[in-house]
């Protein structure tokens, strides 16, 4: 009987182990022109904001694939998936004549090893509460 109640408990100590998925803060984003892209009769810059270093020329390659498929849309979050991981951001689209622009911000970071990253401004303020009593 403690056999078995031993092996019962490392049976689920090990399965939560196997389910638990890290979330982390960043704040050491990269933001870049990744891209230029000269078309047919345009011209196309994909931008990042608050980017992964590791990443960030496969996910802008994978946002301008999107855009040339016509499946980005604008002023909307979008979830890119790459190789290592799959992006959550938001995506401004602004086109002038011939010129288009397309900026990606990057919010959250789903590593395909379990790990899930979400962007922190450094230069957002907190406040914090001391009670002195």
């Amino acid at each position: 009987m403690k056999r078995l109640s031993i092996c019962i408990f490392f049976f689920f100590n090990l399965v939560n182990a196997q389910q638990k998925n890290e979330i982390k803060t960043y704040n050491y984003g990269h933001n870049s022109i990744e891209i230029i892209s000269k078309q047919k009769d345009s011209t196309i810059i994909v931008s990042t904001y608050n980017a992964k270093m590791d990443i960030r020329k496969e996910i802008a390659q994978e946002i301008l694939n999107l855009y040339l498929d016509k499946k980005l849309k604008n002023n909307k979050s979008q979830i890119i998936i790459g190789k290592e991981a799959s992006i959550t951001g938001d995506c401004i689209i602004t086109q002038k004549g011939t010129l288009t622009s397309i900026e990606f911000y990057y919010e959250k970071v789903d590593w395909n090893n379990g790990l899930t990253e979400y962007y922190a401004n450094p230069k957002a303020t907190t406040t914090l509460l001391v009670n002195n009593n």
